[in-house]
Order: structure tokens, then sequence, then C-alpha cells
């Protein structure tokens, strides 16, 4: 992967063992983001979360929130009962929309010792569950050690943990460069380019990150917010969506990826679904839907996230310009 270089943004990673934190201070002292632990397993919030988020925000530092999947996670359900977790801690600290960086999966432990396949299940049932309640792809952060364990994840970015200023972190699992580089842990690794690893404003050691590129282009690179829908034009617009082989509806392309009518989808996949119409807003199972196209007059949502959450199959057929799902049980 690429090395370290000057005029990177520069950045933290929090929790509640860093205590109280002055976050005018953090930001004055060159730190452009952090990320905020929000939550671990099925029910643990991080204490801290909220005021850490609210607080660096106000003084412009760049926020993102992490959760750190728990050891008891062993099944798919389990991880998307995770997510729910973590995307309701989210919700608690303003919503997706309040954060300037995409949520994070923190897997990096093996305790239930899950073969390679049943950990990449895991992380890919919690990744899909995160993106299908926030619309928003999430970050994939793990070490060296353990990126080895996960397959067919590399089209999420990659944030990787290697303390060292000098060492760079090796491709593995189709990763071949890295958007952030955790490089010390505050006392072992590299160090800010001031040339220490203290941060002011923080009393002790503290997670060191940079992000491949300035703080300006680490705004650009995520700078899509989900938002309330508006009518918008698609780039295809006669694509047709098919289920288990009948026609049902169109098929859009948004920035390349398929969507499908929104109450078709739920429909098939029997998942409730309310509408509000006066806010423009989609509930899934009671979850709000982040990411909603309005195109003329009806709604359309990513069919792969939410498809793949609920164990349907799904095909893109570019030639003929057909999205095809297949559901669970039919041959």
């Amino acid at each position: 992967m690429q090395a370290r270089k000057k005029g990177n943004a520069q950045g933290i990673d929090v929790s509640r063992y860093q205590g109280k934190i002055d976050w005018k201070a953090v930001k004055e002292d060159g730190i452009s983001f952090a990320f905020i632990k929000a939550s671990q397993g099925k029910s643990y919030r991080d204490k801290t979360f909220i005021g850490n988020a609210q607080a660096a925000r106000a003084v412009g530092v760049l926020v993102g929130a992490y959760h750190y999947v728990d050891d008891s996670a062993i099944t798919p359900e389990d991880a998307r009962k995770e997510a729910a977790n973590f995307v309701s801690a989210i919700d608690s600290a303003g919503g997706i929309a309040a954060f300037d960086l995409p949520p994070v999966m923190d897997y990096e432990s093996n305790k239930s010792g899950l073969s390679k396949s049943a950990l990449t299940s895991v992380a890919k049932a919690f990744l899909q569950e995160v993106e299908r309640l926030t619309g928003v792809r999430p970050i994939v952060y793990t070490y060296p050690s353990f990126i080895g364990n996960f397959s067919g994840l590399s089209d999420y970015p990659l944030w990787i943990a290697r303390y060292s200023s000098t060492q760079v972190p090796p491709g593995a699992s189709g990763w071949s460069r890295w958007d952030f580089w955790q490089y010390s842990d505050g006392s072992a690794g590299g160090t800010l380019p001031s040339g220490t690893h203290k941060v002011a404003g923080i009393a002790g050691p503290v997670d060191l990150n940079e992000f491949d590129g300035t703080a300006d282009e680490l705004r650009t690179r995520f700078s899509k917010k989900p938002s309330v829908p508006k009518e918008e034009d698609a780039t295809v617009k006669d694509g047709s969506f098919q289920i288990n082989g009948e026609n049902v509806g169109k098929a859009l392309l948004f920035d390349g990826k398929t969507h499908v009518p929104l109450r078709v989808l739920a429909d098939a996949l029997g998942i409730p679904l309310r509408w509000d119409n006066a806010k423009k807003v989609a509930y899934l199972n009671n979850r709000k839907l982040q990411s909603v196209k309005l195109v003329e007059g009806t709604s359309y949502v990513q069919l792969r996230p939410i498809a793949e959450s609920y164990g349907a199959e799904i095909s893109w057929d570019a030639k003929n310009k057909i999205a095809g799902l297949k559901t669970k049980g039919d041959k």
C-alpha cells in the first residue's frame, strides 16, 4: 500500500478512555478529523459519544462514528442486530446527515474461533445493514494480521492500523491502498508532523491517524449526504426490474448503482413499509431510509444493499438493462 506523505490530513479516534477532551485545543493542534466510538455489540453505547460528536463538530473537526464488532457476533443475524444498535446510536447524535465521514465497522477480534468464511459473512451482513439503514457506504477498520480473514470486501474504503511511520501496511484481501492509516496508538509507531505523539486537549495517549490527502480532499472524498428526496433524472430510464423472472417495474441507474421501485421491492421481500408523504421519508421495518430517489412520483431505492440484507439474489443484465431479483425459496 502507499506510504504517508507530507500534507496529509491528521486525525484521531477516541472513546470514553480519553476522558474529557478539549476539542478547541485539539483542532488548534492541527487535527482535522476524528472517529468517535459510538457502540459495541448489540446494546452497548459509549457514554461520551454524543458529547464528543457535538463538541468536535462545533469547532470544525470532521467527525465520523465507529462500532466495535463484538465476539458474540457469530452469525449474519447477530451482525445485523449490532448494525441496528450502531445506527440507533448515530440517530441519537443527530442522524447520519450530522456526520462528515462514513460510519465505520471496527472488526479485529475472533475469540469465537470463526472460520474465514464465517467472519466474512458477519462483516458483510454488518456492512450491508448499515448501508441499508443509513444510505451511506461504510468504512472497514482492521489490522494487517486480521485483514486476511476477509474476502470480497475490498470495494469498501479501508482504514488500516499499523503502528509505524516507515513500514507501510501490506496489500491484502483485494485492498491495494488505504484511505485512512492509524499509524500510532499514542505511544508506539509514527508521530504527528510536529514530531510528537501528544495531542493538545487530551490528557493521555490517543490513536493517531491520517487520511490519504489534504483536509479539503477529505471533505470532497466523503461529501455526499443523504437528504430529503427530490425529483431527479436517472442516467438510464428504459431498464426493467424483474422478480423471479417476471417484469414488475422500471430499473434506473444513479451513479452507476441500480435503483428499483421501493414499494415493489418491499412487497417482494416481505418487509413492512411505511411512507410519510408529508416529509417524503420511507421506513422499512420501522427504520428510516436515508437514500431515496423520487422519479415521476415513484420512490426508488438502491437494490443491492436491501436485497442482500434479506437473503435475496440479484443480477444485472447490462445488455438488456434488466435488474433481476430472486427471492428465497424460488427455484
